[in-house]
């Protein structure tokens, strides 16, 4: 493991070189800036004197030049600073990133306003601090305007005819600081009211209620910055940005946490019973034509597209995206963090009982958003995935395949069935083949662009060609193998039915898909002694151990075996 100083995208970092290793990556993500760069293929960190005692401190092995201990903490720019605002007491701001910092002495020049152009302004500034909202009711000015706009999150409300500010830490005292003796009126509220289940609550500035339920708590406190980033600090802690409440996990140690953090802060604390019927009950999907649902966004959509994912793949990920942003629907998808996430994955499996398949496939659809559209890094260790069921396909015999192909009449369905069972094809593949792809000669099937995008070539059955023959002459399809009415593509559904019916005429009653009939393709193989590897080939597998998985289905060998019951004289 090395470091090395390099110059990226025009700031100089550290690059930092190893194997690829988990838990070395997860270490030095705790270094503050520490990134990922796809162009140097590594991770990098601040050329800084903080950043550099950091990694040797974890890593004290690592191999570095020694231009690099020279580093002059007043050549750079450190990633957060500490703000000190002169007033009557100076007032100390917590740690805030570069750009803030930038915004904050944009606010403290304009602040800087000449003590005459002061004075000749109107002194009617009426301001109302209410939890974490500042109200200010001004007259109209440019410059006023200017200065209150310079606040992040900062907003016109029509309704009440004020200007609002985030309660931010430091907010109200470069407000006061700015309009000074203008300041009509400037009362802060002891007292915060929230709306829970239809009944208002006040909450009192030396106060805390605790709505407790079964699943989570919900932390209901006049604003402090302090005890905010303490609620932070809780595993799976949520901040509800709509009715501006905390909401933690409910377990006995982290009701005796807030307990503690209570009493540090000479806080009242007060248990309530959540009565709403909206936690308890099971939180099912929003329909897709139930009002308010959310789409998927259109980028998210028009990249999949451009990586050339499948239409099912876009499809299940479309939908299962569709879920994530409709559970979290009063969010903003830039505030769900990953503690989220995880809850939102772990309703789909204690609530909503989903499958594993269902699960990972959950999981990639919210990765690539985040990392493919939003560009973050590569997330690999925070979401555990789950472990696959290990469950043996569904086979029926030959003698039923023989019963189901018999019970059906319509030579195209006929057809239908056939093809999939005599090349082992996915329905998708079915749907998708095209008239050119028969190559009678060779007797083969050509499979193009199928599953991970790949070409293979199958069989074609003997049996199958003369049927197929009979089937060209009568209905002359054109483009596609199997057309529909209008001439597009044949409908899955409309082959699922076909094979319902059949199973139903011959009496049946396995659970059987067409997926069954490629089931059967290879455990029939493997029966009639063909080579595990031809069948990989035949299937299109790209891990010969998702071939292997026929060889527990397949009966061969299995007469030889006597069981002991046998033996035994009963």
């Amino acid at each position: 493991m090395k470091a090395s100083k390099i110059v990226h995208r025009g700031e100089t970092r550290i690059k930092i070189e190893f194997p690829y290793n988990v838990e070395i990556a997860y270490l030095l993500r705790q270094i503050e800036g520490c990134k990922w760069s796809r162009t140097n293929r590594a991770w990098h960190i601040p050329y800084t004197k903080r950043s550099f005692n950091k990694l040797k401190s974890l890593f004290p092995d690592i191999e570095y030049p020694s231009k690099i201990v020279e580093i002059k903490v007043e050549k750079q720019v450190e990633k957060s600073y500490e703000i000190i605002v002169e007033k009557k007491e100076p007032l100390i701001i917590e740690n805030i990133t570069e750009k803030k910092l930038e915004k904050v002495e944009e606010i403290q020049k304009i602040s800087a306003v000449n003590t005459s152009t002061k004075e000749n302004l109107r002194k009617d500034i009426f301001i109302d601090v209410i939890g974490r909202q500042i109200f200010i009711r001004l007259p109209k000015n440019d410059s006023d305007v200017k200065f209150i706009t310079l606040f992040k999150y900062s907003k016109w409300n029509k309704d009440k005819k004020c200007w609002l500010i985030p309660n931010y830490h430091g907010n109200i005292d470069l407000i006061r600081d700015y309009f000074n003796a203008r300041i009509v009126k400037l009362n802060i509220h002891e007292q915060v009211d929230y709306k829970l289940n239809e009944e208002h609550v006040s909450i009192q500035k030396d106060e805390i209620i605790i709505v407790e339920n079964q699943r989570r708590l919900k932390l209901l406190f006049n604003y402090s910055n302090e005890i905010s980033i303490l609620i932070g600090k809780f595993p799976y802690s949520v901040w509800d940005s709509k009715n501006k409440w905390w909401t933690v996990p409910s377990t006995d140690r982290i009701k005796q946490e807030i307990i503690e953090i209570a009493n540090k802060y000479n806080l009242k604390y007060t248990f309530k019973e959540d009565t709403s019927s909206t936690e308890t009950k099971l939180k099912r999907p929003l329909q897709k034509n139930a009002q308010g649902y959310l789409s998927c966004p259109q980028e998210f959509i028009l990249k999949l597209q451009e990586l050339r994912y499948s239409e099912n793949t876009i499809k299940t990920y479309k939908n299962a995206f569709e879920e994530f942003i409709n559970y979290y629907k009063g969010f903003d998808l830039n505030d769900i963090d990953e503690a989220m996430i995880i809850n939102f994955l772990r309703y789909l499996v204690n609530q909503r009982k989903v499958s594993t398949s269902y699960q990972n496939q959950t999981i990639n659809a919210i990765k690539f958003y985040y990392e493919k559209i939003k560009g973050e890094m590569r997330k690999v260790y925070s979401i555990d995935r789950p472990r696959l069921e290990k469950t043996l396909p569904i086979v029926l015999s030959k003698e039923e395949i023989i019963s189901i192909l018999n019970n059906v009449d319509n030579i195209k369905h006929k057809s239908l069935l056939m093809v999939a069972y005599s090349g082992g094809l996915r329905i998708s593949e079915v749907v998708n083949l095209k008239v050119k792809d028969i190559d009678s000669a060779r007797k083969q099937i050509r499979v193009e662009q199928a599953k991970g995008k790949k070409d293979r070539y199958t069989l074609l059955s003997d049996k199958l060609l003369v049927l197929l023959r009979k089937y060209y002459k009568e209905y002359e399809p054109k483009n596609w193998l199997f057309e529909g009415a209008s001439g597009e593509r044949y409908s899955t559904t409309s082959i699922y039915n076909i094979l319902k019916q059949a199973l139903i005429k011959a009496k049946i009653t396995k659970k059987v898909s067409m997926h069954t009939l490629r089931h059967s393709f290879a455990t029939h193989l493997l029966e009639n002694g063909t080579d595990l590897r031809y069948i990989q080939s035949l299937l299109g597998h790209e891990n010969s151990k998702t071939t292997e998985i026929y060889t527990h289905i397949t009966t061969r060998g299995m007469e030889k075996i006597k069981s002991p019951l046998d033996n035994l004289d009963i």
